[in-house]
């Protein structure tokens, strides 16, 4: 299974979704949707040993011969938000853009208007910009699709082996079949549409599919009840929820397009919301749509009068529009960008989804959790003290009883605890011990139970949990078999404790427990109360080497790093002064619960750490650093994480993640390292930057080529340039910025974020194309005057066209660097070839076979000698309008 985007997807389903749920749904929709549903409330209403009977499985689930059948049958277990990167699809989606569509369409006016040259010159122009860019497609999605597979989402099912009754085993998602017996626990993606066989305190956060932020409690028993919607199924769980705590195992009922998930994935997977590249981009294709509806009729009508030709004019007028269509743009950004995911995953970085490129070059904030990120992501067990800060086994006791027994999601600190193998041995966990219930972790409570029967049949709740939390629900402790009343004193005391400890960068974790009469089969949250607290566990994760080097160069970068932690302030307080991150204060989520939203997006923009905060508030500081402009990215691996990864512009996950961490993520690590981060966001800088070149180029040109134009058509009895020489002149330019992906980028450019400005770009066309326009009727003045071609129209041509086509190459390495071009700042290889070539092709053209078939004549030796002046002129003035300019606006 594929799902949709973490960071829109979901989002976009929400109305779809409603829709079904809704009185009237669009007929495909609803005949597609009423038959899943039937389906599922009609399993919802059967026992879960008639669920199974049903679809011809078992509680130890299928044989791998069964499971292969069914998959044959069935087909793979995905949605239609993804489509297997094929070679014709790939050569569709390349040719089918606004500018594409444009250029055919006035390649067919060429044809009937009897310009066949013209017809072949747009028609290779198409064939260039479309087959360079699919070559680049098709290899960086070969190539992705094999990154993509590297971080592939698993499910635990039950496979029935010959040798053993049922063996748990993980498989990828995709494989997931009808009758599969799948098991749940904290942070799983519910891979398809299931129905419950068992569950215990089973919590499901639907809101992907629902919109409804709260999460549901899900259980096995049939339900005869009539649900209001069906996704109120209290039995059922749907392919797209997350597990937020408990532990559960389901049958599979639906795969892939026949769950509530599928059925509305075609009908959404075309939708995404536009980042501000996207629009960047759209608003500089329709600028230049713009400039073109404007210029083509004016050229036409002034050519039309002033030569009396009107055939020739419109000829002339779709050529000059093709010469202002900004063919290679679609070209130029993907091959940017699969540029910089191949040189991101060389770097350990895998991109998810390719825009999320720029918008890592353009962030500023960094959020991110402290574990694993700023620390070694290696927790050990120190310390286990009672409540004198004595050395306690019993504390460590009933901390592995507790972690050994609990079926949720083991965290780091439960994989510590239970490093102590010769309690197992001791203990007889599972032996002397039976587990009755437990009541699994959430992030409200901050602390889990087991309850557990002893060999004496006596019942023992064991809760370990954040110390606050333990305390607020202890009335009495116990010290080397003495138990007394807690009270202030104790409570003082225990607190100068654990401060003690996280002041030394130990995290701290209380332990309590209570015995109760074995009547009682079920426990609730409620039974976590009337504790006797036994005392502390103390872990240490010390902080990574590479830390400070990296948040100092992220800082550097322009990005600044801020902490959003579950954990107390003390321990955040000590780590961070550890990595040299400045701390002036620390934020506690308790904090921000009484704030407007005025107040909080100040503090959020102000403070550098967060601590103690919940899931829903590292979502609410992202929003709040959105409103205050800033571009957020947020690294997380939890299911905590999962609200913020999808509020972030740019979501960030580890390889090691949960499931719903890495679905909703952009980027995926395979190194948890704030270094590697480094890395990516200089990727992204440079793929920004070489994108806005070509279209600071683009844009420059084309609005200096309307006065040029413009000015020619009025002056000249004949047309500046014919028909094909227009467009020749357009195809080898467009080729000379093919290499533009492979340039290099200044390391001034990439200190500091980039974001798109379409101002800015305006700007910069406003004061650099004109100067093209004043070179360009530099060279009028000479072949009209100087070389007298007022009745030589083949002479002026030939000249326009050179100079023309050698500045436009020349204005490449102008614009490509705030810098003085050849000697500050070098092009790439590729870009100085490309160039050297295009140049020499415009000095030889007028002495060629093909410059005769074009209408060119050789060129006076005066010429050249002029030439070289009017270019160095043009280099020089050019250069020191785009100096002035960076100083004054700035290099975006």
């Amino acid at each position: 299974m594929i799902f949709l985007d973490g960071k829109y997807g979901m989002r976009a389903m929400l109305p779809v979704f409603r829709t079904w749920l809704g009185v009237s749904p669009s007929p495909a929709v609803a005949h597609g949707s009423s038959t899943s549903s039937a389906t599922l409330s009609e399993f919802a209403r059967v026992s879960p040993d008639e669920a199974l009977q049903r679809l011809h499985s078992a509680a130890s689930g299928l044989t791998a011969d069964e499971a292969a059948e069914r998959l044959r049958t069935t087909g793979p277990n995905q949605v239609a938000h993804e489509v297997r990167h094929t070679i014709l699809g790939e050569l569709a989606n390349r040719s089918i853009n606004p500018l594409n569509l444009l250029l055919l369409s006035l390649a067919s006016a060429s044809y009937f208007l009897g310009d066949s040259r013209a017809t072949i010159m747009i028609a290779v122009m198409v064939v260039l910009s479309v087959s360079l860019g699919f070559l680049q497609e098709h290899r960086s999605n070969k190539a992705a699709d094999a990154l993509r597979r590297m971080v592939r989402t698993t499910a635990t099912v039950r496979r029935r082996t010959a040798r053993t009754e049922a063996d748990h085993v993980d498989i990828p998602i995709e494989q997931i079949v009808p009758g599969d017996v799948v098991l749940l626990s904290a942070g799983d993606m519910i891979p398809a549409d299931l129905r419950l066989i068992s569950a215990r305190d089973l919590f499901v956060n639907q809101s992907a599919l629902t919109g409804e932020a709260m999460p549901l409690e899900k259980v096995a028993h049939a339900d005869t009840g009539a649900a209001e919607t069906h996704f109120d199924l209290p039995n059922i769980c749907f392919m797209g929820s997350a597990v937020v705590s408990g532990v559960g195992c389901g049958v599979v009922v639906l795969t892939g397009g026949r769950t509530a998930f599928g059925r509305v994935a075609d009908l959404i997977a075309a939708q995404r919301v536009q980042t501000s590249f996207d629009k960047g981009i759209a608003r500089f294709t329709w600028l230049m749509m713009a400039f073109i509806l404007v210029m083509v009729p004016l050229v036409f009508v002034i050519n039309g009068l002033t030569k009396g030709n009107w055939f020739e004019a419109l000829l002339f007028a779709v050529a000059v529009a093709v010469g202002l269509t900004p063919e290679m743009l679609p070209m130029i950004v993907t091959v940017n960008l699969a540029r910089g995911a191949m040189a991101m995953s060389r770097k350990k970085v895998i991109v998810k989804r390719i825009n999320a490129i720029q918008n890592f070059g353009a962030m500023d904030v960094l959020c991110t959790d402290k574990t694993g990120t700023l620390t070694q992501d290696r927790i050990i067990l120190k310390r286990h003290l009672d409540l004198h800060g004595d050395e306690s086994d019993r504390v460590l006791e009933y901390a592995y009883l507790n972690s050994a027994h609990q079926s949720g999601l083991k965290n780091l600190l439960d994989v510590a605890v239970l490093k102590h193998v010769e309690l197992h041995e001791q203990l007889k966990a599972h032996e002397k011990y039976t587990k009755i219930d437990e009541m699994p972790f959430d992030f409200e409570r901050r602390r889990m139970s087991v309850v557990l029967a002893r060999e004496d049949g006596a019942h023992i709740l064991i809760c370990k949990g954040a110390v606050e939390e333990i305390f607020s629900v202890c009335t009495r402790y116990v010290i080397n078999g003495d138990m007394g009343t807690l009270d202030e004193s104790h409570f003082d005391a225990a607190k100068e404790a654990t401060a003690a400890l996280n002041a030394d960068g130990f995290r701290v974790v209380a332990v309590a427990y209570k015995e109760m009469p074995p009547q009682q089969a079920t426990y609730s949250v409620k039974d976590e109360a009337d504790l006797i607290l036994l005392g502390y566990i103390a872990f240490l994760d010390p902080p990574k080497e590479t830390t400070a080097a990296a948040i100092a160069t992220l800082k550097e970068r322009g990005v600044q790093v801020k902490i959003l932690t579950g954990d107390n302030d003390i321990v955040t307080r000590k780590i961070c002064h550890e990595v040299g991150l400045t701390v002036d204060r620390v934020v506690l989520g308790k904090e921000l619960e009484s704030l407007s939203p005025a107040q909080l997006a100040d503090l959020a923009e102000s403070a550098s750490v967060f601590a103690k905060v919940s899931p829903s508030q590292k979502a609410a500081i992202i929003d709040a650093l959105h409103r205050k402009g800033h571009v957020v990215g947020f690294m997380g691996d939890g299911i905590n994480d999962g609200p913020a990864l999808k509020v972030a512009d740019v979501g960030i996950s580890v390889d090691s993640a949960v499931d719903i961490a890495k679905e909703s993520a952009d980027i995926i690590l395979l190194e948890k390292s704030l270094a590697v981060l480094g890395d990516g966001v200089l990727e992204g800088r440079k793929v920004f930057g070489n994108i806005t070149k070509y279209i600071k180029m683009g844009a420059s040109s084309n609005f200096g080529n309307m006065f040029s134009v413009l000015g020619a058509s009025i002056i000249l009895p004949f047309l500046p340039m014919a028909p094909i020489q227009v467009l020749t002149n357009n195809l080898l330019y467009d080729f000379s910025q093919t290499a533009i992906p492979t340039d290099n980028v200044d390391e001034e450019y990439l200190r500091v974020p980039r974001r798109w400005d379409i101002g800015n770009i305006v700007k910069f066309m406003l004061l650099i194309g004109p100067i093209s326009s004043i070179f360009d009727y530099i060279t009028y003045f000479m072949m009209l005057y100087v070389f007298g071609a007022w009745d030589k129209p083949s002479l002026f041509q030939t000249g326009w066209f050179v100079e023309s086509l050698l500045t436009q190459t020349l204005i490449i390495h102008i614009i490509r660097t705030s810098k003085v071009p050849f000697l500050q700042s070098r092009a790439s290889s590729a870009l100085i070839a490309t160039s050297l070539i295009i140049a020499a092709v415009g000095v030889a053209i007028p002495y060629a076979w093909l410059g005769t078939f074009l209408g060119f004549i050789p060129l006076p030796p005066a010429y050249w000698p002029a030439l070289l002046l009017i270019l160095l002129s043009y280099a020089v003035l050019t250069h020191l309008m785009k100096t002035w300019f960076v100083r004054r606006f700035g290099l975006d």
